[in-house]
């Protein structure tokens, strides 16, 4: 079954992008490679939803972290042997043998740059596999989970043929017809194999960059449990976008499956909850998380309304946006599946009455579905007093501290529902009913 997330709350999360700042992606594309790259984005696009399988990819990631390893291959090299076996073979080796020869001959009596782009191809292939070939035997002989698929690449680099070709001095003189078996065998016999090369040097690259990532930004591997268990514990847990930001824990399970966030503007809420989507959602690529401990039960999908706008194309009004958001989180619930379910500041486009009565509704209509992690924050600490009867419900807030008639933010969460009330002192210190007056 595939991960479930919609674009909106992928916006939301700051998810993708190569080039959108502060994107979780951009803090982990520090690839080498293009296949790197693709590779790279396609882990990002494809959460898994096995325990087993996150818990075997965060171990290879893990592996390479401890193991110090650096990247030994030559990314410009990497991309000629890229460029070079992309092309097709030519059929028979004859048929190689004469195409070599013409445009050998062409590049001496013309400036026909395909002879030189031949050999330049072929001598990053032959290099790159004998940088291959050294990485392999070094990671064959350290015990670890990328084992199987290091002696999947060993076999293919201890083949006969492709061992003589790693033994060639390609920088001395070669004949053309050594040029063009080797060629041919690139291309044609052994075509299949070094694409499985170049997908092992995308594999080490990510696997690389991964690893130094979590060692360079003191990140932890979370630890995937099985999704009936419907629990979600972390420590110091840290928004990953956020230089010296202030990490927070947070305990939930199958008879505490809902948190009620209070706090005012500015006082952190907002971010705590893409802090969660965020560290979720990076735990089930088996990616490293911004805390000191992690565990959870696995997800089918995450579903945010944090930063929901009204929608002009569809003639909808902010509120009639807000509600559109939570009856799509209400279908998706309704299947059966174990999702993370957060909603920020519930209705804040209707009046008081209506968002008190919708946020307490909505609320307690969520908090039935046991199999299904929710989080709702709301400036209406009223609501809070009506939940407390609800035995699954915690109550969380951020908290503000005063200095003076100044506010000012812990970010530290606490337990229990806020009583701070700072809305007319702001609008005061802002000065803006005297502008008003005058």
């Amino acid at each position: 079954m595939s991960f479930s997330i919609d674009r909106q709350s992928q916006e939301e999360l700051n998810l993708m992008g190569k080039f959108r700042q502060g994107s979780v992606y951009s803090i982990f594309n520090q690839v080498k490679t293009r296949g790197g790259e693709r590779l790279l984005d396609e882990l990002f696009k494809n959460p898994l939803t096995d325990e087993n399988s996150i818990n075997q990819r965060t171990a290879v990631f893990k592996f390479f972290q401890q193991s110090k390893l650096p990247f030994p291959f030559d990314p410009q090299q990497v991309l000629l042997m890229q460029e070079y076996t992309d092309q097709s073979g030519s059929g028979s080796q004859f048929s190689v043998y004469a195409s070599v020869m013409l445009k050998k001959t062409l590049s001496s009596l013309t400036r026909d740059e395909r002879y030189k782009a031949l050999i330049q191809g072929l001598q990053a292939t032959i290099m790159t596999l004998k940088k291959c070939l050294g990485i392999v035997e070094l990671l064959h002989s350290m015990q670890g989970p990328f084992q199987q698929r290091t002696a999947e690449i060993r076999t293919i680099l201890h083949a006969r043929q492709m061992a003589a070709l790693i033994d060639t001095d390609i920088y001395s003189g070669i004949s053309v017809k050594k040029i063009a078996e080797y060629d041919h065998l690139l291309k044609n016999t052994f075509n299949q194999q070094v694409v499985m090369v170049l997908q092992f040097i995308a594999e080490l690259d990510v696997n690389i960059a991964v690893g130094d990532i979590a060692a360079t930004k003191g990140f932890t591997w979370a630890v995937a449990l099985p999704k009936h268990k419907n629990v979600f514990n972390a420590a110091d847990l840290k928004h990953p976008s956020i230089d010296k930001a202030i990490g927070n824990s947070i305990a939930m399970k199958e008879n505490s499956n809902v948190i009620f966030l209070t706090g005012a503007n500015m006082a952190g809420k907002s971010t705590w909850m893409k802090t969660i989507g965020i560290s979720m959602y990076l735990a089930h690529l088996g990616f490293p998380v911004a805390a000191t401990s992690m565990e959870f039960s696995v997800r089918e999908g995450i579903y945010s309304s944090i930063n929901v706008a009204d929608n002009i194309a569809l003639g909808y009004s902010h509120f009639y946006a807000e509600v559109v958001r939570v009856k799509n989180a209400a279908d998706a619930t309704r299947t059966g599946k174990h999702l993370l379910l957060m909603f920020d500041e519930l209705f804040k486009g209707t009046n008081v009455k209506d968002a008190f009565d919708g946020t307490l509704a909505v609320t307690e209509a969520f908090s039935e579905y046991a199999n299904c992690l929710f989080i709702v924050s709301t400036h209406i600490i009223e609501v809070g007093e009506q939940l407390k009867n609800r035995n699954n419900i915690q109550f969380n807030y951020m908290p503000t501290i005063l200095d003076g008639n100044v506010p000012r933010y812990t970010y530290r969460l606490k337990e229990g529902i806020t009583e701070d009330r700072q809305g007319m002192m702001i609008i005061r210190n802002e000065g803006i009913i005297e502008m008003i007056g005058h």
